[in-house]
């Protein structure tokens, strides 16, 4: 139970005849909800937006409207952000293809700073004016971003982000592979030579004679295998020998009337245990075979009109067993030749690291770089850079520019020429331990509530929920 005093003015004057009484903490003036609910809705609203919150506030007994929850979302003051001292920067589309924002975050904490609109360099220089004091600043290869940062905190250390360096290298060494497509594929292999004696037969034709002996006459079969099949075959063929029928020797030996019958049939164990023997099977397509042959050797091939033919002729059977038994009499295709690995294959095998290619992809690999100079020496410029990457050598950047322009590789020597524009910002990327990675989460953050709000939220609102759940990430 709350008791409140109703209070009056006896100032005739005043246009307030009566108030209430405020009790701190659950009442304000004109208040509809008391600040505990206010900000139980608002909590709501900031995790999952307008309409999955009223329906999420519905169910605990807090009915709110989808525009109540936006409203309570953008009355909430932003955060405090004090000026980082490790600035990361990176784009992020509002509209994918069509509107493009910048994110700016802590590159100590990860927490986002500011959501800006568009990705130009006056955007960037504008963020870094409202933030003076960045010392580092964490970027991609943009142009407009180098700009952007040297106008807006000239004083600040800039640094190239190393994925997305080996991200370029990667397009410079597909453009080198696919200038040396030629070398992709194996070289066709010498017919091999014809060895041995060969005399002229009666016909003039050169005819090669045999120079090794006959094969062997084959062991016989051996195995349990074996033994049931000489074991069944004696068994059934005595018998035989005694007048019984086939019929009789099945209900005799509980065995099925066609397996006594392929015993009874073979000539001797050895047919069945090797598999040599086939009981012969009379086909409907027998009495038609000779006219189907003749068709063949006439050059129709057409299953359709050749079964056509047939049916006029008087064969009852099915379409499916007449394609069977053209299909092996169709002379064998000669295998295909194994195909050349593509561009986008070669550029995997030179990109990644040797210890992830398969036991196939190595000797492949090896075999490539043999034939193929250029692309052995577009290996080892990769293998050098790879290494500047993993242990933060990028002292030796200037060296591996010169060896990449001498070495005038299509796509590897254009990417140098690149890394000569931005040298400082690569040496940096190269040296020091900060990147990127941080303000890459932040860009799946950002998607994330974007999915979470079906792509229909404006820059305001996205700015709003990012900045405010991000103290809880």
């Amino acid at each position: 139970m709350l008791q409140v005093r109703r209070l009056f003015c006896d100032e005739r004057s005043c246009r307030r005849r009566t108030f209430a009484e405020q009790v701190p903490g659950l009442t304000v003036r004109h208040g509809r909800k008391t600040p505990l609910l206010v900000e139980f809705l608002r909590s709501i609203a900031v995790a999952v937006a307008g309409r999955a919150g009223a329906r999420l506030a519905g169910a605990l007994c807090a009915v709110a409207s989808r525009s109540t929850l936006l409203r309570l979302v953008m009355v909430v003051p932003d955060p405090a952000a004090p000026t980082p001292r490790v600035l990361g920067v990176d784009d992020f589309a509002i509209k994918r293809g069509h509107r493009y924002g910048t994110v700016l975050i802590d590159g100590e904490t990860g927490a986002p700073l500011e959501l800006l609109q568009g990705r130009d360099a006056a955007v960037l220089a504008d963020g870094l004016t409202a933030h003076p004091g960045v010392e580092v600043i964490c970027r991609d290869r943009s142009g407009a971003y180098a700009e952007g940062a040297r106008s807006g905190a000239p004083e600040a250390i800039q640094v190239a982000d190393r994925w997305h360096l080996w991200a370029n290298l990667v397009k410079a060494v597909e453009k080198c592979v696919a200038a040396h497509r030629s070398c992709l594929p194996e070289p066709a292999l010498p017919e091999p030579a014809v060895e041995g004696p060969a005399l002229e037969g009666p016909g003039g034709d050169w005819e090669l004679q045999p120079t090794a002996p006959l094969e062997a006459a084959a062991p016989e079969p051996a195995g349990k295998f074996a033994e049931r099949a000489r074991r069944h075959h004696t068994q059934v063929h005595q018998l035989l020998a005694g007048g019984y029928a086939i019929r009789a020797i099945a209900r005799h030996l509980g065995w099925g009337w066609h397996t006594v019958q392929r015993y009874a049939r073979a000539a001797s164990w050895q047919d069945l245990a090797e598999g040599r023997w086939q009981a012969p099977r009379a086909s409907m397509l027998d009495p038609f075979k000779p006219h189907l042959h003749q068709r063949l050797d006439e050059g129709c091939g057409n299953v359709t009109g050749l079964f056509r033919e047939i049916r006029a002729l008087g064969y009852t059977g099915s379409y499916s067993n007449l394609r069977d038994h053209l299909a092996g009499q169709r002379p064998a295709k000669t295998p295909l030749a194994t195909p050349a690995p593509s561009v986008r294959e070669v550029t995997g095998w030179l990109t990644r690291h040797p210890d992830s290619l398969t036991e196939d992809e190595r000797p492949q690999l090896k075999a490539l770089l043999e034939r193929c100079p250029e692309l052995e020496l577009a290996n080892q410029h990769i293998r050098a850079f790879a290494a500047m990457l993993t242990q933060l050598s990028g002292h030796d950047l200037p060296r591996w520019i010169s060896d990449a322009h001498a070495a005038g590789l299509p796509g590897v020597s254009s990417f140098a020429k690149g890394l000569e524009q931005d040298l400082d910002a690569v040496t940096a990327g190269l040296t020091g331990r900060w990147n990127s990675g941080p303000v890459e989460g932040r860009v799946n953050h950002i998607k994330m509530i974007k999915r979470q709000m079906f792509g229909r939220a404006g820059l305001p609102l996205l700015r709003k929920r990012i900045l405010l759940t991000a103290q809880h990430t």
